[in-house]
């Protein structure tokens, strides 16, 4: 199995057949996915709910979508910034990726895929929906150890009604030269309430730590690696740390991620369980699709952090 370089972000087995609610094993392990969380943003899931042959199968299916015209790959728009087709920009030369929105609902995997193959292609449309439904099923799990831990047991259904996952196929070319591999995807965070991703055998990941440290990953084929994004730290009262991320490419070889990205609808409130005089309320009420649009905008890009010059209160209270 592979390690990381920084042996402080936690690697958590979730193949445990005793991983069930109210066992031991569940509560080593909400322990420290909170703990990744809170300290780093992040954690690795070793999950093996995505088979060898689907594994196999997902990342086939994107070099067959990668492989289309741009001119078919470029149909993948959105009205939602960074949801649809990216690619061709000379800021980010060595990347390009599209979005399946709704990629739990087979019919709008259905619809993606007569977009880019109109005569039909019934193999990547199940592909992705299985993927999708499987690493949804990781999720989950994680959202409800996370409400368990916080004492927020009773918020997780209407939480996971609110949710859609987004599906990003994401490639990055080898670097030309040196210079092009550092800067593959420039440091953010990302306006999701988790991100799930999912690389093949070529690594160039990298997230910053509290103290500003970078550190890099070395990842077995069944890591998934899980992130908070800025809707969980507006959400938790920055309990939980958006995890600052980046990705620099030294290899010689086409680099391919899956992120599943969970986002929320309605209005994201604080919950007064995240409130207390040690702990006073930071954020207001706040839209998902509002956050992004900032985000998307330059006042928006000028922040580490999105959502707190999105929606932070000046003066916090209790």
């Amino acid at each position: 199995m592979g390690s990381l370089i920084s042996p402080v972000v936690p690697f958590i087995d979730f193949n445990n057949k005793d991983l069930k609610q109210g066992t031991s094993a569940w509560a080593s392990a909400m322990k420290q996915v909170c703990h990744g969380l809170q300290e780093f943003g992040c954690f690795v899931a070793l999950y093996d709910g995505v088979p060898p042959e689907l594994d196999g199968a997902i990342f086939k299916a994107a070099d067959e979508l990668f492989a289309l015209p741009t001119e078919i790959k470029s149909q993948n728009v959105s009205d939602k910034p960074y949801h649809g087709y990216i690619g061709q920009a000379s800021i980010i030369p060595l990347h390009e990726s599209l979005g399946i929105e709704n990629v739990t609902d087979l019919k709008e995997v259905g619809k993606f895929t007569e977009l880019m193959w109109p005569e039909g292609n019934d193999h990547f449309r199940e592909v992705a929906f299985s993927y999708s439904m499987k690493v949804a099923e990781l999720d989950h799990m994680v959202v409800r150890m996370i409400f368990q831990n916080y004492g927020l047991e009773k918020c997780y259904d209407s939480h996971v009604a609110s949710t859609s996952y987004l599906l990003r196929f994401i490639k990055y070319r080898a670097p030309e030269t040196s210079d092009q591999g550092d800067n593959a995807i420039p440091s953010h965070s990302d306006k999701t309430f988790l991100s799930i991703l999912h690389q093949n055998r070529i690594n160039g990941l990298e997230i910053k730590t509290k103290e500003g440290e970078w550190i890099k990953f070395d990842l077995p084929p069944n890591a998934f690696v899980v992130m908070a994004g800025d809707v969980s730290m507006g959400w938790s009262n920055d309990r939980i740390r958006s995890c600052y991320h980046r990705v620099t490419m030294k290899a010689s070889t086409t680099r391919y991620t899956l992120g599943l990205f969970s986002f929320l609808g309605g209005m994201i409130q604080v919950p007064r369980e995240f409130v207390d005089e040690n702990h006073p309320l930071k954020y207001k009420p706040f839209d998902n699709v509002g956050l992004i649009h900032f985000y998307a905008s330059d006042e928006g890009r000028k922040h580490e952090y999105t959502a707190k010059a999105y929606c932070r209160i000046d003066t916090p209270v209790v």
